[in-house]
């Protein structure tokens, strides 16, 4: 590389090795392609906005991290509304006895254990669409609540029912109408999932149907509350409920000697709960003080066993919901002996109610099992004729 003078300018020599070739300049991408792009990146972000919000939603919609988080979340209850004027009740032909400490403390273990209904199994988040939606909508008091009862089948047909995607259901018992009153509407609504236009909130309690100030606490809330009632032969219930609470307690006296208060007299003892929550008749005129028949349905529990989806189409009728729930859904499981889903929400695999649901039934003295009956045989056809159907337990 040397330098020379022309004309008085100097240069350089720069060999050609040296020198790189021309560079293309990048030509922007056509008009159209900047717009696909744009696009794309707005619905990732909307995408991704809705995806957090949903999840946001869900947690906050789930009972039970609403109550692991009380503790830290102050909610504003909205005063308890005052119930209705409550008149003297007509009385069915049987007395009530006081209940006894060995009837207090079966209560106290059944309180406990009727924390199980809750169904730990059961699936409590929603489906993978109802969680995108679930960033929409609001929380609305429900508009129909399973108030009993216990060892009916509630469990069952709730998890039925939240198949249909225009049932929003809360998945534990809230326990507002007989234990939580006292915190209030707000309290209330803030347990429900949100809905959409033209879903149904729902929720499951069934200690409702038996406790003395619930109706006229959903009258209070809404008249136009619809009811349902899971029922089962109070026999069998009395059983099942009995099994329930042996499996916590397997330190209980006997079945036989828990039913009478006098054996040799054959004076059943009313006093326990088991026994009471069969007599129907007793407690539904409590509620038909509140609600007229025609916004109550009886669904038994025995048929939701053995024709789920005819039942099941009852149920959808009474809500107003279109028959979606059918004979496709369920499957018979016969180690469990009771139907199954084949797609639980939120799920593509079967779903059947857990170890908890259809144990095994202890061996009890069939003249009891009679005298169980004879009892029950008046209240039945009682309730037969307020219901306006036989569910045959006779």
């Amino acid at each position: 590389m040397g330098q020379s003078l022309s004309g008085g300018r100097s240069y350089l020599h720069v060999p050609s090795r040296l020198l790189l070739p021309p560079q293309p300049q990048l030509q922007p991408p056509p008009p159209p392609v900047r717009r696909k792009l744009s696009v794309l990146f707005a619905m990732l972000c909307i995408w991704l906005y809705t995806f957090l919000y949903s999840c946001a939603s869900s947690c906050a919609a789930a009972p039970g991290l609403l109550l692991l988080g009380s503790g830290s979340r102050t909610v504003h209850a909205s005063p308890a509304l005052a119930p209705g004027p409550d008149g003297a009740f007509p009385r069915l032909p049987f007395q009530v006895v006081p209940v006894t400490s060995l009837a207090a403390d079966k209560e106290r273990d059944e309180s406990a254990a009727s924390q199980e209904e809750q169904s730990p199994e059961a699936p409590n988040s929603p489906s993978p669409i109802s969680s995108f939606f679930s960033g929409s909508g609001s929380k609305q008091l429900p508009q129909a609540i399973i108030i009993g009862v216990k060892k009916g089948g509630t469990r069952a047909l709730l998890e039925f029912l939240r198949v249909h995607p225009d049932v929003r259901a809360v998945g534990a018992e809230p326990h507002f109408f007989d234990r939580s009153y006292d915190k209030g509407l707000a309290w209330y609504r803030d347990l429900m999932p949100r809905t959409l236009d033209g879903q149904i909130t729902m929720e499951k309690t069934p200690s409702y149907f038996v406790t003395r100030e619930a109706p006229a606490r959903i009258s209070a809330m809404s008249k136009d509350t619809k009811l349902i009632v899971v029922v089962r032969d109070p026999v069998t219930r009395a059983i099942s409920d009995y099994t329930q609470t042996l499996s916590k307690r397997p330190d209980i006296p006997t079945f036989e000697s828990l039913t009478f208060k006098n054996r040799t007299a054959g004076l059943i003892d009313t006093s326990w709960s088991a026994i009471q929550i069969g007599i129907y008749a007793k407690h539904l005129e409590h509620w038909l003080h509140h609600f007229p028949i025609g916004q109550m349905l009886f669904v038994s529990g025995e048929r939701l066993i053995s024709d789920p989806a005819g039942e099941l189409g009852r149920v959808q009728d009474f809500l107003g919901l279109k028959r979606i729930i059918t004979d496709k859904h369920f499957y018979f499981n016969k180690t469990k002996g009771f139907p199954c889903l084949k797609k639980a929400e939120g799920s593509s695999k079967p779903h059947c109610l857990g170890k908890t649901k259809g144990r095994t039934h202890p061996e009890i003295d069939r003249e009891v099992v009679q005298r169980l009956r004879d009892f029950y045989r008046p209240f039945n056809l009682k309730f037969y004729q307020m219901t306006g159907h036989d569910f045959g337990w006779d």
